[in-house]
C-alpha cells in the first residue's frame, strides 16, 4: 500500500503534510504536490494533516490512475520537506470538481 495525492490538491497546494512525512517522499509542482509511491512507507501520518482531504490510500477504488500520476510527477519535480503557504486560490478551489485540467506540469521550487 501507498498513499497518493489526488485531484483536490490541485490549485490548493496545502503543505501541512510535508512536515510530518518521516521519509520526505513529497514532491512539489507549481500548483500541486505528489507522493513518490515507491518511497512512501505507508505510515499514514500525512493523510489527516491535509486540510483539503487530497491524500488517500491506494487501496480505495479507482486509485490506480493516481498512483501513476504521483509516480510520473515525483520523478520530474523537486522534493519538498518544509511547510509553505498554500496557494492564494486554496480556499476558493478546495473541493471543486474537475481540477485536473488546471494541473501545471511546471516544477515547484522545492526546498
Amino acid at each position: 500500500m501507498t498513499y497518493v495525492v489526488t485531484e483536490n490538491c490541485i490549485a490548493c497546494k496545502y503543505t501541512d503534510c510535508v512536515e510530518v512525512c518521516p521519509v520526505d517522499c513529497f514532491y512539489e509542482g507549481e500548483n500541486t504536490l505528489v507522493i513518490h509511491p515507491d518511497e512512501c512507507i505507508d505510515c499514514g501520518v500525512c493523510e489527516p494533516e491535509c486540510p483539503a482531504d487530497a491524500i488517500r490510500p491506494d487501496t480505495e477504488p479507482d486509485m490506480e490512475k493516481w498512483v501513476e500520476f504521483n509516480r510520473k510527477y515525483s520523478e520530474m519535480w523537486p522534493v519538498i520537506t518544509a511547510k509553505k503557504d498554500p496557494l492564494p486560490t486554496a480556499e476558493e478551489m478546495d473541493g471543486k470538481p474537475g481540477k485536473l485540467e488546471l494541473l501545471s506540469e511546471v516544477p515547484g521550487e522545492g526546498d
